[in-house]
């Protein structure tokens, strides 16, 4: 039998997180904040896949809250918080790298969904 996320892609609908779930996926989920407007991605084996709409647009969250009462439905407890911000300020000449995608969740704030 295979691993289900060896069938995920780069997109997933909340009814394909619950089939996968229901299969035993078991992601490590990213909530991403940029000015309150989150995106939540599933970091897995074999990549990570982003949360969308039917249609495969990326579905927003307006804030944590919005994220708790959709994924606290699933059989998911918690995720890892992770903000967009910018790396530098250009305006004062402070240089900046942006962080991996690994720091990112190193550093990020662990969050509820129940």
């Amino acid at each position: 039998m295979s691993n289900i996320s060896d069938t995920l892609g780069r997109q997933i609908t909340l009814k394909e997180l619950v089939h996968a779930l229901s299969h035993g996926f078991s992601p490590i989920v990213e909530v991403e904040s940029m000015d309150g407007i989150c995106t939540v991605r599933f970091h897995h084996a074999n990549g990570v896949s982003e949360l969308c709409d039917e249609h495969g647009e990326t579905r927003t969250f307006l804030g944590t809250g919005e994220v708790r009462e959709v994924l606290g439905e699933t059989r998911l407890t918690h995720g890892v918080l992770t903000w967009a911000d910018q790396c530098g300020d250009e305006m004062i000449g402070v240089p900046g790298h942006p962080m991996t995608p690994d720091e990112m969740l190193a550093s990020g704030t662990r969050i509820s969904f129940r």
